[in-house]
């Protein structure tokens, strides 16, 4: 009897959410610091012939620097024949904190920021990526990889929601393995560590560098199998569960404290600190009447309009376009993308410009007690997401915004990512700072009698009498996390 094969063709519907080449334009700006977008608007003035440098003034001759009175347009507004980012200026032209500088500065000497930080990580790792024989879909998701690291060098994102980030912001369709192979080459790269998704796995990175030996096994046996009781210092139970001496163990914890448990801060800090000075995004200004103002740092950002001479060009031919030949139609269609292209990017930095205020602005309004008082402890439990729905944008746009950029306050430069905390809630519903909470957890521990530190069971009490009504197991959390250890091993 023959055997024959049958084929099945099925139908199925999958909604997935693309984005436009101008939201990607915008969402890629949105995540340039302002250094980095000074050099994104050069770079695109040199490639497209119709963008150009400079203001357009109005028919009355008075130039408009006002943001507020432009905030409704968006990239939903149908362009003009000749517009200017004036429209969208801050009033850092003249600018506010410049002529206020009396408050701060020297006499006879120019205002400089006083603050500086370690060259970024980022940039370097992006050199190391350059070195890579990569496609470029896999450059770009190594990027994009890259560019999801905390400042301490790990990444704390899922893979799951990595690949629906490439997938709605980039268009790119990637798997699982894929993605966990580019993680892979980005772990090789230096320092040891970099791209952990945990600490263990950070530790596991460094230990896996060294030349094999029995410590080294020791070591990987420490951190893979007794990670939890080696963040406790449980040293009992680890030479237990491993079968080894206090010797062995001791030789191997020696080894194990070299380790960096956040790579990233490490290669800032070899590079030099104030190698390289910070230029903040924003400056905030608080005033002694409460007011606070807020401007965009648009000191060296360039103003930006079409081409005069490339509009006056495409209006010819769009007139003329009867009997046209083929040069003219080419001319024509040349003419019409390269301006189509400029208004589109004067139109992405406008609309980076107002998500950015709108944001900040936000930041404020919620932590206005710390901006006015410049005291830590006045800072809010805040998330992403409360910013998210204040400022009705996305989490992923909060995200982009605050992730390296800085803002220039009274009371020092801070990166936005300084203004958000998780919160605590309480049984009766009332919400606490977990900074807070931490601060003075470490202040209980610096004070402590030496020869008879608290117990995570007392601190919970003193915690609980200075109005912080939080469990052991809590105490204990934080304890950790502030690198505090047991209380037997603080005598």
């Amino acid at each position: 009897m023959a055997q024959g094969s049958r084929q099945v063709q099925t139908q199925a519907q999958q909604q997935v959410q693309t984005l436009s080449p101008q939201q990607i334009l915008v969402v890629k700006l949105l995540e340039l610091p302002t250094v980095e977008l000074e050099e994104r608007i050069h770079s695109e003035i040199l490639d497209n012939p119709a963008l150009e440098e400079g203001r357009e003034t109005p028919e009355n001759g008075e130039e408009s620097t006002d943001f507020e009175g432009n905030e409704d347009n968006n990239d939903n507004s149908e362009p003009n024949d000749d517009i200017s980012l004036g429209d969208y200026r801050t009033e850092d032209d003249i600018p506010d904190y410049k002529l206020q500088e009396h408050n701060r500065s020297r006499e006879g000497v120019a205002e400089e920021i006083p603050f500086s930080d370690a060259v970024s990580f980022y940039e370097i790792l992006k050199e190391q990526l350059a070195m890579q024989d990569l496609t470029d879909e896999q450059r770009e998701i190594a990027e994009y990889l890259i560019g999801s690291l905390d400042d301490d060098g790990l990444l704390r994102k899922s893979i799951e929601s990595v690949m629906d980030e490439l997938a709605i912001y980039r268009g790119i369709y990637t798997t699982e393995s894929e993605l966990n192979k580019i993680l892979e080459i980005i772990q090789d790269f230096d320092p040891a560590g970099i791209g952990a998704r945990n600490l263990q796995e950070c530790l596991l990175i460094q230990i896996n560098r060294k030349a094999d030996s029995p410590l080294k096994q020791i070591e990987l046996d420490i951190i893979g199998k007794c990670c939890d009781e080696f963040t406790r210092k449980n040293k009992d139970k680890i030479i237990q569960k491993l079968g080894i001496t206090e010797e062995q163990y001791n030789e191997a914890l020696a080894e194990l404290t070299k380790l960096n448990p956040r790579p990233g801060s490490s290669l800032g800090e070899a590079m030099g600190r104030n190698f390289q000075q910070i230029i903040p995004d924003f400056i905030v200004e608080t005033f002694d009447d409460g007011t606070i103002t807020l401007n965009l740092n648009n000191r060296n950002v360039p103003e930006l309009r079409l081409s005069r001479e490339f509009t006056e060009l495409l209006d010819e031919h769009t007139r003329n376009k009867e009997n046209q030949s083929k040069e003219s139609k080419d001319a024509l269609m040349f003419l019409k993308q390269k301006v189509d292209a400029a208004q589109g990017f004067i139109n992405a930095v406008k609309q980076r410009q107002h998500t950015l205020l709108t944001t900040m602005q936000t930041i404020i309004d919620i932590q206005r007690p710390f901006f006015l008082e410049g005291d830590e402890s006045l800072l809010k439990p805040m998330i992403l997401k409360d910013v998210a729905e204040r400022a009705k944008l996305d989490i992923s746009t909060i995200s982009r915004v605050s992730n390296s950029k800085y803002v220039q306050t009274n009371y020092g430069i801070y990166s936005l990512k300084f203004f958000f905390s998780d919160g605590y809630t309480t049984e009766d519903g009332e919400e606490l700072s977990v900074r807070e909470i931490k601060r003075i957890l470490k202040e209980c521990v610096d004070n402590e009698d030496k020869e008879k530190p608290y117990t995570d069971d007392e601190l919970a009490e003193i915690l609980k009498a200075k109005g912080y009504p939080i469990a052991r197991r809590t105490v204990a959390k934080y304890r950790q996390q502030l690198n505090i250890p047991v209380a037997r091993l603080r005598r």
